[in-house]
């Protein structure tokens, strides 16, 4: 958590000029292209790395699908793991979140810049409709993040159980499924330390709707979670990356 406090609380240009430029721009979505907003949230992402002493690595972004929307599902590890996968992807993006997450003020803060969707898990009611919402906006060409564990403990690079609900998105939208698998992001805001420090996200090859049709939502949460699961198996092995893209 030193990074963390290390980043934020000295930062008079974050809190004086981008949280309420932010603030306006989430407030005023009709004046304000989305690809406007999503890099005014990426600027701000790249001081707190710059400034956090955070390097984040990518693989496979020639896998993100080049038109239309799809739904990203991401292992989860820590307060930096959206940070780290919106650093290293270049179109906009929304994210499905926690409602109880977006009590902090820069998850509520982006979510509403973004246009993403909260989900209270204590109101099935809320949850339907908020799916329902995101499955409309991926069939008009949005993109979605949604991490499936729905948290994160001290998991570190392990996977912990996926919530098959979520699968249901990509069931309804018919569209890609981008598998991404996220290592060491726990590192910037666990470890109490402000040495650098090297993250990777690693995007996998799409599962199209052709590929998962008739499955149900059981065996397409497996079949994630096994490809993301066996992309951590590959890091942990030490085997080397014949393309690895420009840290950022």
């Amino acid at each position: 958590m030193l990074r963390f406090y290390f980043v934020l609380f000295p930062a008079i240009f974050l809190n004086f000029y981008y949280v309420p430029w932010m603030w306006y721009l989430a407030k005023h979505p009709d004046k304000y292209s989305e690809e406007t907003r999503y890099n005014v949230g990426r600027r701000l992402i790249r001081m707190i790395k710059r400034r956090g002493r955070i390097t984040t690595i990518s693989t496979g972004k020639e896998f993100l699908p080049k038109e239309g929307g799809y739904i990203m599902y991401s292992n989860h590890q820590g307060k930096y793991d959206m940070l780290g996968i919106v650093s290293t992807h270049d179109k906009p993006c929304s994210i499905v979140i926690d409602k109880k997450t977006t009590k902090e003020i820069m998850p509520r803060l982006y979510t509403r810049l973004v246009r993403g969707q909260k989900l209270d898990k204590k109101d099935p009611r809320q949850q339907v409709k908020a799916i329902h919402q995101v499955i409309k906006e991926i069939i008009e060409g949005r993109r979605y993040l949604l991490f499936p564990e729905g948290g994160y403990t001290d998991n570190k690079n392990n996977l912990l159980e996926f919530h098959t609900g979520s699968f249901k998105i990509p069931l309804k939208a018919k569209c890609p499924i981008i598998p991404i698998a996220i290592y060491d992001s726990y590192k910037p805001f666990t470890i109490n330390s402000i040495k650098r420090v090297t993250t990777q996200v690693h995007y996998l090859e799409p599962i199209y709707y052709e590929q998962y049709a008739g499955m149900s939502t059981r065996e397409i949460c497996d079949l994630v979670y096994n490809r993301i699961n066996d992309k951590l198996n590959e890091i942990k092995s030490g085997k080397a990356y014949q393309k690895v893209q420009k840290a950022v």
